[in-house]
């Protein structure tokens, strides 16, 4: 198991959190995402979102509007890293619960 090679995809403070909140209102507006993350700096949001775009997890919609509108949802690659967050979730509320 190449756990590095996973953590370069979905690894770091924000990608989890993305994904969850993309996936929970999907198509998730870039605005729409700067509010929910409001402890993040809208320069990391931009190099997550890419990150995640790049990697295959998002996929990104301009619309060619004034003032442009870009959506982001998640791929049918992104949609298959569901259950395992909801996996990682599950184990972290067992891990809390045993350690305390």
């Amino acid at each position: 198991c190449d756990v590095n090679g996973i953590f370069k995809i979905i690894g770091g403070k924000w990608k989890v959190l993305l994904i969850k909140a993309i996936a929970k209102q999907c198509p998730k507006r870039f605005g729409e995402l700067r509010r929910e993350m409001e402890d993040m700096a809208q320069t990391t949001l931009t190099v997550q979102l890419r990150e995640l775009e790049r990697d295959g997890i998002l996929c990104r919609q301009i619309y060619a509007e004034s003032p442009p509108r870009v959506e982001y949802k998640l791929s049918e690659l992104g949609k298959t890293l569901l259950p395992v967050i909801d996996m990682l979730d599950s184990w972290w509320i067992s891990y809390k619960s045993e350690v305390k």
